[in-house]
């Protein structure tokens, strides 16, 4: 019997090359030949989900796969393959700014007369639509700050003692019921949805998969610290507004107080972290390596680049009064496979609410 049971279930396949990871990773079958990664879409289902795969098992894994596979060398190769053929894709994609100071620039300036997804939520959005957007962020929120947190060895100094007091307020300032996915738990509780890890895999698009996996891309590549300080740079700089409208969205649609208090809670905290970043972790860390400047100035501009698609596919969905999700929101929880049943699962594996 395999008792390798904590964690999420491994989703259903979108493709060939997640079909064979999924099936490798179950023992039922071998991986993708790391070459068919080159003729994968890059921003694709199949190849966001096999990368999406792959990075997990550096977290909390699935249920059935024994904890070693985390460091599988054939399993790696693939993932490099992977890696490039996306990495490789937002090297040639993104629109990168000149300069580091015109990227951080860029961030600063709110529009007079925003159209972006939270404009949205905050002027027209329905419980529906916030419910859609609760489930979709739940792939990143439910492990909020911990791919940023890959960084830490990599730096020194200023850049690191910033870096670990913004972590440590992401992580509650050590109390548990204020750890950040813990209060947007409390959020999805409000707003109906199962809180369990990972239970929305199956309904995010390639475009809420390639946000995700680009933190995880940048957090696990020493050589791309500078990018992740970047990507983090975007995160908590652009955080604090947005967070405002989507208060506001959920005290018009009443949604709740966790759900209002989880995006109150970040207008507050993002815009003394957005202080932070910007003058002691980015600051120390070209202090100490100045030549790391461009890097962190694509890891904003990646981070924008990959946004704006999921804005796209959210905005373009509900303003057609469509869902943006591939799979229905409330679909029944799939059940655990046999060779599970009877043996002791994790609290947070997948059940209903």
């Amino acid at each position: 019997m395999n008792h390798y049971v904590r964690g999420p279930l491994l989703p259903p396949p979108r493709g060939p090359l997640s079909a064979a990871v999924a099936a490798y990773l179950r023992g039922a079958g071998p991986l993708p030949d790391p070459a068919d990664a080159g003729a994968a879409d890059p921003y694709g289902d199949d190849l966001q989900l096999a990368l999406y795969l792959c990075y997990e098992l550096h977290y909390r894994g699935f249920a059935g796969v024994p904890p070693e596979t985390e460091w599988d060398p054939g399993l790696l190769r693939v993932r490099a393959a992977l890696e490039h053929r996306f990495g490789a894709a937002l090297r040639a994609d993104t629109p990168v700014h000149d300069t580091l100071d015109d990227a951080l620039a860029a961030l600063l300036v709110e529009p007079a007369e925003g159209t972006g997804v939270t404009h949205f939520l905050s002027a027209e959005g329905e419980l529906w639509h916030l419910r859609e957007y609760a489930a979709l962020r739940s792939l990143y929120h439910l492990k909020e700050a911990d791919p940023h947190a890959w960084v830490l060895p990599r730096l020194w100094g200023r850049a690191k003692a910033a870096m670990a007091a913004v972590e440590y307020d992401e992580f509650g300032g050590g109390r548990a019921d204020r750890v950040h996915a813990r209060l947007f738990a409390d959020l999805m509780t409000d707003l109906g949805l199962d809180t369990a890890y990972g239970r929305h895999l199956d309904a995010a698009p390639a475009e809420m998969l390639a946000v995700v996996n680009l933190m995880s891309l940048f957090g696990l590549h020493r050589d791309l610290r500078g990018a992740l300080v970047g990507h983090f740079a975007e995160v908590e700089i652009t955080s604090s507004p947005g967070s405002r409208r989507l208060a506001e969205a959920m005290r018009r649609t009443g949604a709740g107080p966790a759900a209002e208090f989880f995006y109150d809670e970040h207008v507050e905290a993002d815009a003394v972290h957005e202080q932070v970043v910007r003058h002691e972790v980015i600051g120390g860390l070209l202090d100490e390596e100045p030549e790391l400047a461009p890097d962190v100035a694509f890891g904003i501009d990646a981070t924008e680049y990959l946004e704006d698609r999921l804005a796209r596919r959210l905005l373009d969905a509900w303003r057609a009064g469509r869902s943006s999700l591939r799979t229905p929101l409330d679909s029944p929880v799939r059940t655990a496979p046999e060779s599970l049943v009877g043996a002791p699962v994790e609290q947070g594996a997948p059940h209903t609410s």
